[in-house]
């Protein structure tokens, strides 16, 4: 029984461990701003490592960044974590009052200007390869 016990714990931290190295990892990846409605851009891609940035800024609630509105309001405690941005945002104007390109600006610029951190310019976050 107590060999039972034992294994079983074993697998169940095994198991914890795996699950949270692979959580903490999957925002890691994240190297650019990318959206593949994106398909020519005029600028490079924005460098962005999500966990450092959320650090940096502390940021904690991923409601601030991944939003959800239902009836033209923002839902709290909703997220639309590994949700495209555009799947709720087009590329160009038409149904939708907030075009895709727009979007992304006013939510980092926006959040920049608003706490008065980080960069605003366009050369500053779509900065060109060396």
């Amino acid at each position: 029984m107590k060999k039972r016990i034992l294994t079983a714990s074993i697998i169940l931290t095994a198991m914890v461990s795996i699950i949270a190295v692979f959580s903490a990892s999957s925002q890691e990846e994240v190297k650019f701003v990318k959206d593949s409605a994106f398909t020519s851009q005029m600028r490079p891609p924005v460098p962005f490592i999500h966990d450092q940035h959320n650090e940096t800024a502390q940021i904690e609630d991923c409601g601030a960044c991944h939003h959800v509105y239902q009836d033209g309001k923002r839902a709290d405690g909703e997220t639309s974590e590994g949700t495209l941005c555009s799947e709720c945002h087009i590329l160009q104007k038409g149904d939708n009052p907030m075009p895709l390109v727009r979007v992304y600006h006013l939510q980092c610029k926006g959040c920049h200007i608003e706490k008065k951190a980080g960069p605003v310019q366009c050369g500053e976050c779509h900065r060109k390869e060396n």
